[in-house]
């Protein structure tokens, strides 16, 4: 591999945060080639060779190439699913997702001496919320009591036990009423009337509510830990309220930023969205941590802080492992 090979930014049309990260490579005149694995079977030609040298081979996009082996970075964002050519009956269609994900999927996963931000199979494992919680107390973060159930018994028993809870779901899953308009499952109060017996139809995570004056965004970037102050929120989840808030750049206290440190080192992570609410006593509950969390929504002279950091990380990655 050498420094003048691209940066592949895997992610779906529309992705402000890789958008924002696309024109500063552009502006540096780092190459960038971008694509979408969903559109695997329209826009995109892969050959890869296997043998005694390794992995080598090319990507084609519509109007972008990579050579496999010459990718200095990929920057893994939020791709569409994999899908299968219009027409293709289902059984077909799912064995032909099934094999453009393994396949191609595998592919990016491999490229000899990529840098990654972050690595897929890195980012899966860590968008797990049992092993989140799990992981942040094993780093020391403090943790609000925490309940994962399908039993509207112990989810009740729960609430009796720690008075104000909230609810979150476990994954940000698409999710769209009967006229195909995309619904949000924000996290929100437990109403206790509420936890009746269709509870047993999946898992819940309760949560005992932090009563919080302000809430913490630290968003670590290799090794710089930029922290975020945001104020205003007048509900339990801040990001149903953008317009109401205020965002100030903070120190981050060390204690925090060791914790974090640990914690990504432990998933295998460049980076990671942690989020923490703040109560009066100024303790930082962990909230959780998004390995993919988006950054366009700051302010430009934050968000400019994290383009240059994400930015930096891709370009001088591989130049550097070549020294």
């Amino acid at each position: 591999m050498t420094a003048a090979g691209p940066v592949v930014v895997v992610s779906r049309v529309g992705d402000a945060t890789a958008d924002m990260v696309i024109e500063e490579l552009n502006r540096r005149r780092v190459p960038v080639v971008r694509l979408d694995p969903a559109d695997f079977h329209e826009t995109l030609n892969v050959r890869a060779l296997l043998n005694g040298l390794g992995l080598a081979g090319k990507v084609r996009t519509a109007t972008r190439t990579a050579e496999l082996d010459r990718v200095r970075a990929v920057y893994w964002r939020r791709p569409r699913p994999y899908a299968a050519p219009e027409g293709v009956p289902d059984q077909q269609a799912r064995w032909c997702v099934e094999e453009a994900r393994y396949g191609l999927g595998g592919i990016l996963a491999s490229l000899p001496g990529a840098h990654y931000v972050n690595h897929s199979w890195r980012n899966r494992d860590a968008e797990y919320k049992p092993a989140q919680l799990a992981m942040a107390a094993g780093c020391g973060f403090d943790v609000p009591p925490t309940l994962l159930t399908n039993d509207s018994a112990a989810a009740r028993a729960f609430v009796h036990e720690q008075g104000r809870v909230v609810y979150k779901p476990l994954r940000s899953t698409d999710y769209y009423d009967e006229q195909g308009q995309a619904l949000t499952v924000w996290v929100d109060e437990v109403n206790p009337e509420e936890l009746h017996e269709g509870i047993a139809a999946t898992m819940h995570l309760f949560q005992r509510r932090v009563v919080s004056v302000a809430d913490l965004r630290i968003t670590a970037v290799g090794e710089q830990v930029f922290t975020v102050r945001i104020d205003g929120s007048p509900g339990v989840d801040w990001r149903r309220h953008y317009d109401a808030l205020s965002y100030t750049l903070i120190d981050t206290p060390p204690e925090l930023a060791k914790r974090v440190r640990a914690y990504l080192d432990a998933f295998g992570l460049i980076f990671g969205a942690f989020d923490f609410g703040l109560d009066a006593h100024g303790r930082a509950w962990w909230y959780e941590c998004n390995p993919n969390g988006q950054f366009a929504w700051f302010p430009a002279p934050i968000s400019e802080r994290l383009i240059t950091a994400v930015a930096d990380q891709l370009q001088h990655a591989g130049e550097h492992r070549d020294r």
